[in-house]
C-alpha cells in the first residue's frame, strides 16, 4: 500500500547506496561521462570565444587598410591564432620566392599553387584543433541512454527476483527497488541530453570558423597574387 512506502528511501543517495553493485557501476560511469562532457562543454565555450573576438579583432585591424607585411609582423613568427598563422604561412613562401629574385610565368602559377596548398593545410590542421573533443560529446550524447536503459533492465531484473524470493508485491517493497532501476535511466539521459545539445552547437560553431578560416585564406590568395602581378607590373614598366 501506499501508505507504507519510505519517502526517506526514494531520495538520490538512497537509491544509489541500495541499488546492486553492477547498477551503481552504471550510475558511477554515466556520472563520470557527464563531468567529462561538461568540461570539454565548458573548455569549447572558453575556446569558441576567443577563437572569434582574436578573429573579429584581426580582421579589424586589416580592414584599416594597414600593409599584410605589418599585420605580418605584429602577429610574430608563430602565431597561436589560425587568422595570423594563415597570414604568416603565405607571406613566408611568398617572401622566400621573391628573394630568389624574379619570376616567370609559370614560376608565378607553382608559387600560388604551393601558398594555396600550405593554406589548406594549415586550415586542416586547425580544424583538427577546433574539433578535439567533439568526439566526446558525440559518444556520451549517443551511448548514455543506452547504458542508462542497460542499468534500469538490470535493476528490475535484480527488483523481480527479490520481490519474488520475498514473495512480497505491495507498494512499499515494490517501489524502491523500481525507483532504484529507473533513476540508472534517469542519470543517463542527464549526461546526455547536455552532451547532445552542446555537440550539435559546437560542430556548428566548428563549421563556421572552418569557413572564416577559408574565407581569409582566399582573400590572401588574391591579396598575395596581386603582389605578384604588381611585381611583374613593375619589372616590364
Amino acid at each position: 500500500m501506499a501508505e507504507g512506502v519510505n519517502p526517506d528511501t526514494l531520495n538520490i543517495i538512497s537509491l544509489f547506496m541500495q541499488a546492486d553493485w553492477v547498477v551503481k557501476l552504471v550510475m558511477i560511469g554515466l556520472a563520470i561521462a557527464s563531468l567529462w562532457s561538461w568540461a570539454v562543454i565548458l573548455d569549447k565555450t572558453v575556446r569558441f570565444g576567443a577563437l572569434n573576438r582574436q578573429a573579429d579583432a584581426f580582421e579589424a585591424a586589416a580592414g584599416t587598410g594597414r600593409s599584410l607585411d605589418d599585420l605580418a609582423a605584429q602577429a610574430g613568427d608563430n602565431p597561436r591564432h589560425p587568422l595570423p598563422l594563415l597570414l604568416v604561412t603565405a607571406l613566408k613562401d611568398w617572401r622566400e620566392t621573391r628573394a630568389r629574385g624574379p619570376l616567370s610565368d609559370t614560376q608565378t602559377a607553382l608559387l600560388m599553387q604551393r601558398i594555396d596548398r600550405a593554406l589548406d593545410a594549415v586550415i586542416a590542421r586547425e580544424n583538427r584543433k577546433i574539433e578535439d573533443g567533439l568526439g566526446v560529446l558525440a559518444v556520451v550524447a549517443t551511448a548514455s541512454p543506452f547504458i542508462g536503459l542497460f542499468g534500469t533492465v538490470w535493476g528490475i531484473m535484480h527488483a523481480f527476483d527479490a520481490i519474488a524470493a520475498s514473495g512480497n508485491t505491495n507498494l512499499a517493497t515494490v517501489a524502491p527497488a523500481i525507483a532504484e532501476a529507473l533513476f540508472a535511466t534517469a542519470i543517463g539521459l542527464g549526461a546526455a541530453i547536455p552532451a547532445y545539445i552542446a555537440y550539435n552547437k559546437f560542430s556548428l560553431d566548428a563549421s563556421k570558423f572552418a569557413g572564416r578560416m577559408e574565407s581569409f585564406a582566399d582573400d590572401l590568395g588574391v591579396a598575395v597574387a596581386k603582389k605578384l602581378g604588381d611585381r611583374l607590373n613593375d619589372r616590364a614598366a
